[in-house]
This record gives structure tokens, sequence and C-alpha cells, in this order.
């Protein structure tokens, strides 16, 4: 096993674990009951992870799917929804804060000059910890709640180009998948961020359990990496039935527009709707979210319109004229092929009336 993919995987693993753990301790430190630390236990699930893809695939990833991202879900949404449900009731004011962070400074202070004249070093380095968790606990709930979400989304993308990559899947196509979920993680926290914030959203219970649902469910496009890998087209898929050649030619741009009607776009755009066309709630960023929407899935239609046609067209030009290739290559390799053919044909009837032209006078 190589050095630099073992580092990869472990390191890469940690970050994950200690995120994870970040999330716990603000659950336990808003509900105020010690029995929420037994969240930490899903980490288990993590570390059994770690151990199987050392050994079975000496630490590199598998094929469409990464379990490392999964279970790292696993291990850190439940935190985030305990803290959306519960949204503290601090107040994130100015002033407040500059009380705080102040009084943390001076404790600081403090603790440091007591600790000059001690013994030893340890007792100074324990104290400066104490003082430094005491000044992060005093922190807005909901800016370490927001911090959550957006570090969160920061490690599935940087995690997922640490973890190293198995054979099935080129750095070209890693490096696409980070600009696409790139995108996709601002399009996710912007849903999360703009549409819990808003104070009657905030009275309805069943309000946030929807939109954290969607917004769960929008999640589980990362673990998965067919946005960029195409299954591949075999001579005897030719054989197959209809769907299957489609499938077989455009399964990555299938699988972007499926992503994007019922996993991202399409479910935003309906949480959307459903707050300005029911519960009455308008604002300029929601309004503008919501076009965004719109367009996207509109764009998306007509791209899964545009592949149905040149798949058709494809499938015409097919059944024709008998071209030796598959109907999943793409329409223009199948018209190219067709017009070699017909230049060859030219130019062999030109040749035969060439030798014909040519047989007379030589008899003369």
């Amino acid at each position: 096993m190589e050095l630099l993919v073992l580092c990869n995987a472990l390191i890469t693993r940690l970050l994950f674990v200690l995120h994870s753990l970040i999330g716990v301790w603000r659950v336990t430190e808003v509900k105020k009951e010690p029995k929420y630390w037994l969240l930490a236990l899903l980490n288990l699930l993590l570390c059994l992870e770690t151990g199987l893809t050392l050994k079975f695939k000496q630490g590199r990833g598998y094929k469409w799917f990464s379990p490392a991202i999964f279970l790292y879900l696993i291990c850190t949404v439940p935190s985030l929804w305990l803290l959306e449900i519960h949204h503290g009731t601090q107040y994130c004011g100015n002033d407040p804060g500059a009380v705080q962070v102040n009084v943390s400074n001076q404790d600081f202070n403090q603790s440091r000059d007591s600790s000059h004249g001690s013994e030893g070093t340890d007792h100074h380095i324990i104290q400066t910890a104490k003082v430094f968790v005491n000044q992060l606990s005093t922190i807005c709930e909901t800016v370490w709640t927001l911090a959550l979400h957006q570090t969160f989304l920061l490690l599935l993308v940087i995690g997922r180009w640490l973890l190293p990559i198995g054979v099935e899947i080129t750095r070209d196509q890693l490096s696409q998948l980070l600009l696409m979920f790139v995108g996709t993680a601002a399009d996710i926290l912007e849903f999360a961020s703009e549409t819990l914030d808003i104070e009657d959203v905030r009275k309805n219970y069943a309000l946030i359990n929807a939109i954290l649902a969607v917004w769960t469910w929008s999640m589980l496009q990362f673990p998965l990496d067919l946005a960029v890998q195409h299954i591949g087209c075999k001579p005897a898929t030719t054989t197959r039935r209809i769907p299957s050649l489609l499938l077989c030619r455009y399964s990555a741009e299938l699988w972007n527009i499926g992503v994007s009607l019922f996993i991202q776009d399409g479910p935003f755009f309906i949480v959307r709707s459903i707050l300005m066309g029911h519960f009455r709630i308008f604002n300029q960023m929601l309004v503008f979210f919501t076009a965004k929407n719109i367009l996207v899935v509109t764009l998306q239609l007509y791209r899964l319109a545009v592949i149905t046609l040149d798949f058709r067209a494809t499938l015409l030009q097919k059944s024709r004229k008998e071209v030796n290739c598959c109907p999943c290559e793409p329409y223009e390799a199948c018209t190219h092929a067709t017009a070699s053919q017909d230049t060859e044909m030219k130019k062999c009837v030109a040749f035969s009336a060439k030798e014909e032209s040519e047989a007379p006078s030589e008899d003369q």
C-alpha cells in the first residue's frame, strides 16, 4: 500500500470524525443533557469502514459510490437536525457579543498571569484550553449552527478531493465532479440558510421538519460518482431494448438531469412554491431563487428533449441504412460512418465506369 494513499485515507476520515464530534458537542451544550454524547457512537461505523477499506481496497475508493462520505453524512446530519430544531433563544447583537468577548479575554489574561507562578507548564496549558473552550461557548448558538453547516459542506468537497480514488475514475473525472459539488454545495447552503431564517418558518415545527427533510435528501448526491462516469457500451448492446441503449449512451447526462429534477432543484422549487403560495411568505431572495429553480428545471427538461430527439435520429438513421455502428454511439459518429461508406461507394462506381470506358479502346 502506498504511503500517500494511506495518509490521505486516514487524515480525511479523521477530519470527518473530528467535525462530527464538534457537532455532537454543540448538541450537548445546547440541550444541556449528556445523553446526546451517544450520537458520537455513530463514528464507530466510519472507523469500521476505514478498516475494511484498508484491508480489501488498500485504502482506495469504490466504483460509483463513496462509503466514507455516506457514513460522514450519517454521523453529522442528526446533530445538525437537533441544532436547527432547537434554534436557541440567544440574541446575536453586536453589544452583547462584544461584552462576551471582552469578558473571555479578561479571563484569558488572568489565567495566563496566574500560570506564571505555577511550577510547570502543564497547568498553564490546561488552564488555557479551558478558557479557550469557555470562550467558544460564548459564541451565539445560531452562529455555531451556520458555521457547522458551512464547514460540513466544505469538508464534503475537500474530503472527496483528498480521498484516494479507485481505478474506475480518472483525475479528469474527479476534477469535474469536484467542480459540480462546489456549485451544488452553494445551492444547498443557500436553500437551508435562506428558508430556515424566515421568522414565520421558525414558528411552524412541521415546516421546519419538511425543509430539513428536503435538505437531507439533497445531501445524498455527494456519495455518488455517477455524474461523471459513463456505462460502457458493448457490441451486444445493439440487441437490447431502447431504454438500455439510451442509458448506455447518455448515462452521465441522464443522471445529472435526474439529480436536478428529483433531488435538488425540483424539491427546492416545490418547497419555495409552498412557502409563497400556501403560507404567503414573500421576500426578494425567496422570489429570486424560486425563479432560478424554475429556469434550471426548464433547461433540464429542454436538455432531456434534445437527448431524446438525438437518440431517435440515431435509431432512424440505423433503420434506413445498415451502418456498422452501435446505436449508443453519438448521432454524428453514425452520420460520419454513413458518409464514409457513400464516398467509398462513389469511388468504386467511378472506377468501374473508367475501366468500362477504357476497355473498347484497348480492343481497337
